[in-house]
């Protein structure tokens, strides 16, 4: 590291570093000579001579009707430093507690590209506290991406973990392979929204999470985590819920 980068991570940059310097290869000198040796208008050298004062990186004298700036030892730039450091330790327990504040009402929202972005937020919604998931789901684009297999994967731990999913289906999207129905003991309960209704990608909604799973031309898994977007797709999932059909449509 060499000077001027060792004075700006001590908080001395651009004019003030080199107002700094200037002074101390003077010792004690009028402003305006350390201004001079600095290249700086008089007028800046007065307000960054009193804030190296103020810093306790030099001191402010007045000789012969001039004042002058006596360059403090540069050790003094270490208790800078350590000053610095005292008070930021002091304060950050309550900073903390204002960042973990705002932290807890702030939404989290993650994005995952790729298919291994949408294996993670597809698995992570089996993590749902309340043991119900509501699905829009896009049959044609999951059995695309993240593919069959890996679905049945997840159907057999969702089974396994006795996670409910109420669960939307688009005709338009739909394989009409006749898989995944409507079953109690696959904890599935299957409704299919009316004509017109395309998902073109899947939405699972649960606790305080929504997850949006792409189509593998998009390529993306999208997770959110805000009580005000979960509550907002959850009604929104609940007014296509009313007016579903326990079969498909047309």
């Amino acid at each position: 590291m060499d000077l001027d980068q060792a004075l700006a991570a001590l908080g001395l940059e651009g004019r003030l570093a080199r107002f700094y310097l200037a002074a101390l290869e003077l010792g004690t000198a009028p402003i305006h000579a350390v201004a001079a040796r600095a290249g700086i208008g008089r007028t800046t050298a007065y307000d960054l001579a009193q804030r190296l004062a103020r810093e306790e990186l030099a001191t402010l004298v007045q000789r012969n009707g001039h004042r002058h700036l006596a360059a403090a030892d540069p050790a003094a730039l270490v208790r800078e430093a350590e000053r610095r450091r005292a008070a930021a330790e002091s304060a950050l327990p309550a900073l903390r507690e204002l960042f973990n504040s705002a932290a807890a009402t702030r939404p989290r929202i993650a994005f995952h590209e790729g298919e291994e972005g949408i294996r993670r937020v597809l698995w992570e919604t089996l993590e749902c506290r309340s043991g119900v998931l509501r699905g829009i789901l896009s049959m044609r684009e999951l059995l695309e991406a993240p593919g069959r297999q890996e679905m049945d994967r997840y159907l057999a731990e969702r089974i396994r973990r006795r996670v409910t999913l109420r669960v939307l289906r688009s005709p338009e999207h739909e394989t009409f392979a006749g898989i995944w129905p409507d079953s109690d003991a696959e904890y599935r309960e299957l409704r299919w929204a009316p004509l017109g209704a395309a998902f073109a990608s899947t939405a699972f909604v649960y606790d305080d999470r929504v997850a949006i799973i792409s189509s593998r031309r998009e390529n993306f898994g999208l997770a959110i985590q805000s009580e005000e977007v979960a509550r907002l797709v959850q009604t929104l999932f609940e007014l296509i819920w009313a007016g579903a059909a326990d079969t498909p449509p047309g």
